[in-house]
């Protein structure tokens, strides 16, 4: 049997005073109610030398050495294709860190979703994770390591066929899931436009489930736009509160807002991801219970770095800086 632990690392919470020192006028800051004492993180156990004492056998043990497991490493924006200074500083911040691939939570082409700002507004800048690559920025990637998920500016004038020209992604290309080393990722689309529908009785979602069921990885991501809870400016999505936990999923992203927001709603991690280099930052409004950390002052983006025995989500904004930063564990449990 496998539980899942999740625990605030010791490096996040003396950010959590910097980001109250710092918030903009208007902005919630994190209150020490929302501060979580560290626990311990686990550490990989030792095997024992072996010993000078023969073996009863004729045939030799070989010394074994334990060697870490290489975590997989992805970033993940969201509400990030307007272009400009501040995309190219969350671009720059990306680059910096070698990920193995990038995820979106929406709203890739500002401002209408069309063909002749789709380049400008993401190829400019993530064109070398982009498979298949067409467009005018130098190189793609020999295979795809950009897998985004569809927003509401995405989707205006009420059409997709400019996003669907320029990607190559798996499945129908609106909803479809990835496995990359111990994580699968359930890209999924939270616009009401989606043929297949939002609600929990979609099509849509009843494809979520089954392909839950079939998962043997250790984590289950989903990622959509619309947040299902937030405390900023569009508030919680009531079509996309699907029964996640239930169906066995670790972790919920996604943007809409432009601001971060961790939650934890019903034991379950959720987390609104919208720095990604829209010039506009939202306040927050009317707080959730729900909301365990907020932040709104620079523009940023999530490292994701994952093992068979741990996930760990951290936010940086552009200036390097770690904001917060989240782990699950996974252990297993005694008999």
């Amino acid at each position: 049997m496998l539980i899942k632990l999740r625990s605030l690392l010791p490096t996040a919470l003396a950010l959590v005073a910097l980001a109250a020192c710092t918030a903009p006028q208007g902005t919630v800051a994190p209150s020490a109610a929302t501060q979580v004492e560290p626990t311990e993180v686990l550490s990989t156990p030792t095997l024992a030398a072996p010993t000078d004492t023969p073996l009863p056998s004729e045939t030799p043990t070989p010394e074994i050495s334990p060697t870490p497991e290489t975590p997989v490493r992805f970033a993940v924006i969201g509400d990030y294709g307007h272009g400009g200074p501040d995309e190219f500083a969350v671009a720059e911040l990306i680059d910096s860190w070698l990920v193995d691939f990038i995820v979106t939570t929406g709203d890739n082409n500002y401002p209408d979703g069309e063909a002749e700002t789709i380049d400008d507004n993401i190829g400019q800048f993530y064109h070398r994770y982009i498979g298949n690559y067409q467009g005018e920025y130098n190189r793609g990637s020999a295979e795809n390591r950009f897998f985004p998920s569809l927003g509401n500016h995405d989707w205006n004038p009420g059409n997709i066929d400019a996003y669907l020209d320029y990607f190559d992604l798996p499945g129908n290309e609106r909803y479809y899931d990835v496995v990359q080393g111990e994580v699968h990722l359930f890209i999924l689309d939270s616009d009401t436009n989606e043929p297949d529908g939002v609600g929990r009785s979609s099509d849509q979602a009843a494809w979520l489930q089954d392909a839950l069921a079939g998962s043997t990885t250790a984590w289950q991501v989903v990622v959509f736009h619309h947040p299902a809870y937030s405390s900023g400016y569009h508030t919680s999505t009531e079509w996309m509160q699907w029964p996640f936990s239930d169906w066995g999923v670790d972790a919920v992203l996604s943007g809409h807002d432009h601001l971060y927001e961790r939650l934890e709603v019903d034991g379950l991690l959720y987390i609104t991801n919208g720095l990604g280099g829209h010039e506009a930052i939202y306040e927050f409004g009317k707080i959730l219970p729900e909301s365990m950390f907020r932040y709104n002052d620079l523009h940023g983006a999530m490292l994701v770095e994952a093992t068979s025995i741990w996930v760990r989500f951290d936010f940086y904004n552009v200036e390097g800086g770690l904001v917060d930063s989240y782990t699950l564990t996974l252990l297993e449990a005694n008999p």
